[in-house]
């Protein structure tokens, strides 16, 4: 919501367009805000469909857009090309500061910066401002995040209060005191290349779980980078057994580092494939 709400006051009438893969939240978000909205189709890995983001511009005729780019998507851990976005604009003839780039990295916020060939997604790379989860990679108790965004967009929003001798940045005001302890402590106490292993071995179980499924004829797959494994959707009772989330005729796993083994895993891939055979054989 912050990244939003910076693009908006930077572009009051201007519109937001976000992918058909990015999380339902943000379809709240535009209704709170105000802010008139675009959805964009997405390709079939879940990344944003460049063409349709730039048909659907040049359509509005809008100068100033907000693109809300997905650095690992929900559903299918897409993350959408800043270079591309970037490119296609400058092209239509919109400079850079000429619209707002916000980066959901919720979960791959803390993924990339670990792993050897990661996808644009810095300031450097070119966006405004980037939010990303505590309590997915980092394994917060309590829901949480953290958003960064550059010092002229908060100082826009930022407003003197003399009561408590500061200027509020925030949305809300006051927040929550623990979050920021549990953020900190779980970031201090694993070095650069403890997050790195993690990492690996995250993507390691993830491509392990891709392996066993193909080897058993069945189409999974994960895009580059990603720890979230897609694959058919299997029965009622499977994915209610193994608490898998499901989006119309498709499943995923997403292998975090709680998974020290590949025991629950393993469990998992069994009971799936079992069932997608027996789908097999009635159809």
């Amino acid at each position: 919501m912050f990244g939003c709400y910076l693009g908006r006051e930077l572009f009051p009438d201007a519109i937001l367009y976000y992918s058909r893969d990015t999380h339902y939240s943000v379809a709240k978000i535009v209704k709170l805000l105000r802010i008139k909205s675009q959805v964009v189709e997405s390709q079939p890995n879940g990344e944003m469909d460049y063409d349709d983001l730039m048909k659907k511009i040049s359509v509005d005729r809008e100068t100033n857009p907000i693109i809300f780019a997905n650095i690992g998507s929900t559903v299918r851990g897409a993350i959408d090309n800043i270079d591309e976005i970037q490119k296609r604009l400058q092209a239509y003839g919109i400079k850079r500061e000429e619209f707002y780039l916000h980066a959901d990295a919720a979960l791959s916020g803390m993924i990339l910066p670990f792993v050897d060939e990661p996808q644009p997604f810095t300031f450097t790379d070119g966006i405004d401002s980037i939010s990303v989860s505590g309590h997915k990679m980092i394994g917060s108790p309590i829901p949480c995040g953290i958003v960064l965004a550059k010092k002229d967009h908060v100082n826009r929003i930022s407003v003197a209060v003399d009561y408590i001798s500061t200027h509020d940045k925030t949305i809300t005001g006051s927040r929550n005191g623990h979050t920021p302890l549990i953020m900190w402590e779980a970031i201090r106490s694993h070095s650069y290349s403890d997050w790195k292993q993690r990492i690996e071995h995250c993507m390691n179980l993830a491509q392990y779980v891709v392996d066993n499924f193909q080897k058993a004829g069945i189409n999974a797959w994960r895009n580059k980078n990603s720890i979230t494994v897609i694959f058919p959707c299997p029965s009622e009772s499977v994915w209610k057994k193994h608490g898998l989330a499901i989006s119309g005729n498709i499943a995923h796993l997403i292998t975090t580092p709680h998974h020290f083994d590949s025991s629950k895993i393993d469990s998992l891939i069994i009971d799936v494939i079992a069932d997608l055979k027996r789908y097999k054989k009635k159809t």
